[in-house]
């Protein structure tokens, strides 16, 4: 497994990162096959392992932690914080007084003393930046974390918590995590060329698009009955994805590869990626994924793939993960009062 250092921070990292969400009860019930397949990824050469508080209400946190145990210090080790972890609205955020509670929640559950990479989920629009950098700064210099990262930020996101960190003189993000495939490549346009100027790492999630990418017939699934908006083949975005998928088929036989391989190879292939999170529910699926770790793709592969789906293109936009700007759902933000 190649490895690439971590926004200049100096850590070492796995091009394949696993990603955690599918252990627990949104995904793999059964801890113990959990853990091994954690152990597999350990294994073949993956050092970055991803979950966060939400995934499973915390259920994923602690199994990663039961996991780790005996192999934490060979584990670059990555959560997130921000989601709602409860009914009251102080459970959830970006304010010191929630990331305070939220980080030693996370290290009882992963039961450690320390988190490498500690990541806030999406932006929190209610929040200023300069009191979400200062409390994680104050983690980073107490030891608690060793370095502090931002999710799903669009650019302009970036670049103010970057100024910001710069002018208080607080820590800053020295890796964003944004979703990343061949189906939804807006983040080419703006964000991935802010996280370059910044020298800041980049973790990718969802490059197999959800499993549109995955090679697998998705309409028997139940997430394509819960999100129609993402899968539903008689809307528009849905109906590309589904024509894009049918050719990008055609490359990857070609290219003697299967399509979950390519996919992941063309993430890969960015000079602004740092590691493609994979998110296996069963060992099938890492072993499968795992397989294609060392495929690379020449320039007449890529030169297809640019023209299906165009660099900078989301093919459905309700593939876009990114907050909504509160300007765009409140209309009274937008309106002149009269």
């Amino acid at each position: 497994m190649k490895r690439r250092i971590l926004g200049g921070t100096g850590i070492s990292v796995s091009e394949y990162a696993l990603g955690a969400m599918m252990f627990g009860a949104w995904g793999n019930r059964d801890h113990d096959d959990s853990v091994r397949i954690v152990h597999a990824a350990l294994d073949a050469g993956i050092n970055l392992v991803d979950t966060a508080d939400i995934y499973s209400a915390g259920e994923s946190e602690e199994i990663v932690g039961k996991a780790l145990k005996g192999r934490r210090e060979e584990v670059v080790l990555a959560t997130k914080f921000r989601s709602a972890m409860g009914e009251d609205p102080n459970q959830a955020g970006g304010s010191r007084r929630y990331i305070m509670r939220a980080v030693e929640d996370s290290l009882r559950r992963l039961d450690t003393d320390y988190i490498d990479l500690y990541q806030i989920h999406r932006p929190d629009p209610q929040t200023d930046i300069d009191e979400t950098l200062s409390a994680l700064s104050d983690l980073v210099r107490s030891g608690k974390v060793r370095a502090i990262g931002s999710s799903s930020f669009p650019a302009d996101r970036i670049v103010e918590a970057q100024w910001t960190a710069e002018r208080r003189g607080h820590v800053r993000f020295r890796t964003e995590q944004p979703p990343y495939s061949i189906l939804a490549r807006g983040i080419e346009g703006t964000v991935l060329p802010a996280v370059q100027r910044y020298g800041m790492g980049t973790l990718t999630w969802g490059p197999l698009s959800a499993g549109w990418l995955s090679g697998r017939d998705l309409s028997a699934s139940g997430r394509a009955a819960l999100e129609k908006d993402k899968f539903d083949p008689s809307l528009p975005g849905n109906a590309a994805k589904q024509a894009a998928v049918a050719e990008l088929q055609k490359v990857a036989a070609d290219a003697g590869l299967s399509l979950p391989h390519l996919a992941l190879a063309f993430v890969r292939s960015h000079p602004a990626v740092t590691s493609a999170i994979i998110g296996p529910r069963t060992m099938e699926q890492l072993t499968d994924l795992l397989a294609g770790a060392d495929v690379t793709l020449d320039d007449a592969v890529l030169d297809r793939i640019d023209a299906i789906v165009p660099p900078g293109t989301d093919l459905n936009r309700a593939d876009n993960y990114f907050v909504e700007e509160p300007a765009l759902t409140d209309p009274s933000l937008r309106r002149r009062t009269r």
